[in-house]
């Protein structure tokens, strides 16, 4: 059975991410249905820190909004499989445990100390050189990009079969 796929068109080029819907399989969904919506679309990377990671998926911008497909903030699926070990991990930006709605980063780097506090839904299978480009505009001292870094488009490349 294939992995989904979803494509982020941005400013910077394009990302692929799978998802792994096995061990993360109801933050998968909230951010499948999302990028289905066109929840994504027309949305900034509100913060990037270099050689750490790049955030997104809040559409109001500040790094304080987003609200999930359940109606507002959901459970953390960590799974002890799945580790902060490199760059290109997809995972869900959190204010604390359980409090997962619509904002995910991507890291640049190892980053264990964020093992067990975010959970991990899938990694960027295409367009990583994209994700290290957007990593390195230039950003004010709250880490916000100072040109904006905007996801055009947001659409499952590829479905469960």
């Amino acid at each position: 059975m294939p992995s989904p796929l979803i494509e982020l068109q941005t400013s910077q080029g394009e990302i692929v991410v799978e998802l792994y819907d096995l061990h993360a399989p109801k933050t998968c969904k909230n951010f499948r249905q999302l990028a289905a919506r066109g929840y994504y679309n027309g949305t900034v990377f509100h913060r990037i820190i270099q050689e750490f990671m790049i955030q997104g998926g809040d559409p109001t911008g500040t790094g304080r909004g987003g609200s999930s497909i359940y109606g507002g903030k959901f459970e953390d699926e960590i799974h002890p499989e799945l580790r902060f070990v490199g760059a290109g991990i997809l995972a869900m930006a959190n204010s604390g445990p359980n409090t997962n709605g619509s904002q995910f980063f991507i890291t640049l780097a190892p980053t264990p100390f964020l093992d067990g506090k975010h959970t991990i839904f899938g990694r960027v299978v295409r367009g990583m050189r994209v994700v290290q480009r957007m990593s390195s505009v230039l950003t004010d001292q709250e880490d916000r990009p100072k040109e904006e870094v905007k996801i055009y488009k947001a659409q499952i490349q590829r479905a469960i079969e």
